[in-house]
Parts: structure tokens; C-alpha cells; sequence
């Protein structure tokens, strides 16, 4: 008898794992002059991310602002926002930011990774590589990436793995190598920034083709390119990334303002539409290999 345990057979002739839908509801950049449904304070955002979760979603991406509605790093702030929506959604995966776009220093932005007991954190992002947004650069060095990674794994918090070019694909290979990373792996791959790689079919179909083994991997779009590229990840058999963060309008057009829970309901039809079944909490982490809730 032939080995065929080798051959690729294409979706749906093979089943689709279930989808999971990671909702970015907030970000860094969105404010209140941009959108009435950008969600600034802790309480906004315990509401709006249970209304995605119960949309759908099974993990949330958090953001903290502060009083002002500024970035912030502060860990009392994510501290009410975990707990807020865990007193709702018990078994939802919570990814907090560790960005430096705005406070670039290890202390800053670790400073979330102290959280323990209920309000503890299950993943956090973790950008492997610098790259150039319209407004600022977003500078990660070798050494912040992985003194992050490493307080990540300490800490037991997955790293939420981002990716915006094909280099920082490459870079998840060597992390691996070095036991920095580990496996099981979940990577958002964002293409669509102006100064990144463009969010088109060929770009993603290259850098999904190079990622490393048994990685769970989505994909999101920035601006009118997040449906795109959604789409084209729910086809491929990845997840998706989708919310206000990267774009604020439910149309091509950018007529109509959207709700993140617009956004996620228009994803979780549009995957029925095409047959693949969408992931619990409870599923996905045990896709994630997170513990039960």
C-alpha cells in the first residue's frame, strides 16, 4: 500500500479545523474624533469585547487607555478589563498588548506581564521585528523581542505572534531554533500598512507557504483590505484578526462607520456561507493548548 500520509489534499476535500476569531477592538491609534464606537475606557471595553465574544469571537486583543484616552501600558488598567470581561465570559482568551510604540522601554512593556491569579493574561502580542506605521516606528530589537518572549514563557502567557513581512517569518524560525519560542505557535500575519508588505493573495499565499509546521496561523487586513484578506485566510484554512483597530468602516467605501461586533457577525456568517464552522473559546484553546477555563 502506498504512503499517502505525506499528501497535502486541499480544503474542504480536507475538513477545516474550526475557525477562531480574534477580535482587535481597540488598538492604539483610534480615537473617539475617528469613531463613536471605538472603545476607550475599561468599562467600554469590558462591554464591547463581550458583545464580540458572545458575536463569536473566542479571543479578545486588548488595548488600555488611560483617563484621556491615551495608550498606556499600565497593568491596573488591564487588570479591570480581564477581570470585567471574565466575570462574563469565563472561558474567553485574553491577549494584552505589549507594544512600544509609545513607551519603548522593557519595564513599560512587560509591565502587564506581572498580572497573576484571575487577572492573569493567556497570551500577549509580541512583534518580531521594527517596522514603520504612518505616524512613528514601531522599533523592536533582537534583545527586547526576546526578553519579552522569555517573560512570556516564565510568566506561562502564549505569545501572541506578529508578523508584518517575510522577514519576521524567518525570525519565528530562529526563535524556534533557539527554544524562545515554542510550539503550539499562533501567529497573526498583518499585511496592508503602508509601509509593510501590501495585503495582496500572492503576499499572503508566500508567507503562509514559509511559516513554520503546525502553526496556527490568521490573517488581518489593514484598512479596506481587512475583508480581503479574511476572507482569503477563512479559504486557506488560517483564522482571523478583525476589528476597529485596523479598520473603522464596514464598507469598500468607507461610507458607513462599523461596531466591532458588526465586523465579527459579518465574519462568522460569511464562514457558514462557505462552510466552515467556527470556534468556542473553549475549542480554541484547546487548539491553543491553553489550559480550560
Amino acid at each position: 500500500m502506498n504512503d499517502l500520509s505525506g499528501l497535502e489534499i486541499p480544503y474542504p476535500a480536507t475538513p477545516y479545523p474550526k475557525l477562531i476569531i480574534n477580535a482587535a477592538i481597540t488598538g492604539m491609534i483610534p480615537g473617539r474624533k475617528d469613531s463613536p464606537y471605538v472603545p476607550l475606557s475599561p468599562e467600554e471595553i469590558v462591554d464591547d469585547a463581550v458583545r464580540c465574544l458572545r458575536a463569536g469571537a473566542s479571543i479578545v486583543h486588548l488595548h488600555a487607555r488611560d483617563e484621556n484616552g491615551e495608550p498606556t501600558y499600565r497593568k491596573d488598567l488591564y487588570e479591570r478589563m480581564i477581570l470585567g470581561i471574565r466575570e462574563h465570559c469565563p472561558a474567553a482568551i485574553l491577549c494584552v498588548s505589549t507594544s512600544g510604540r509609545r513607551h519603548n522601554t522593557f519595564e513599560c512593556r512587560s509591565e502587564v506581564l506581572e498580572l497573576t491569579g484571575k487577572a492573569k493574561p493567556d497570551m500577549a502580542s509580541l512583534t518580531l521585528g521594527s517596522l514603520n506605521f504612518p505616524e512613528q516606528a514601531s522599533v523592536n530589537t533582537p534583545e527586547m523581542i526576546e526578553s519579552l518572549a522569555i517573560k512570556m514563557r516564565n510568566s506561562g502567557i502564549v505569545p501572541e505572534v506578529e508578523v508584518f513581512d517575510p522577514g519576521m517569518v524567518h525570525a519565528v524560525k530562529v526563535l524556534l531554533r533557539r527554544g524562545v519560542l515554542t510550539s503550539p505557535l499562533y501567529m497573526n500575519i498583518l499585511l496592508g500598512s503602508l509601509y509593510s508588505t501590501p495585503a495582496t493573495l500572492f503576499d499572503l499565499s508566500c508567507m503562509v507557504k514559509n511559516l513554520p509546521r503546525a502553526v496556527h496561523w490568521a490573517a488581518a487586513g489593514i484598512g479596506r483590505f481587512q475583508l480581503k484578506m479574511n476572507t482569503a485566510s477563512i479559504l486557506s484554512g488560517g483564522h482571523i484578526r478583525v476589528g476597529l483597530e485596523d479598520n473603522l468602516y464596514y464598507d469598500h467605501a468607507r461610507q458607513q462607520l462599523a461596531t466591532n461586533e458588526q465586523l465579527i457577525r459579518r465574519i462568522v456568517h460569511l464562514s457558514s456561507e462557505l462552510g466552515r464552522e467556527v470556534a468556542e473559546p473553549s475549542e480554541a484553546r484547546a487548539m491553543l493548548g491553553l489550559p480550560d477555563k
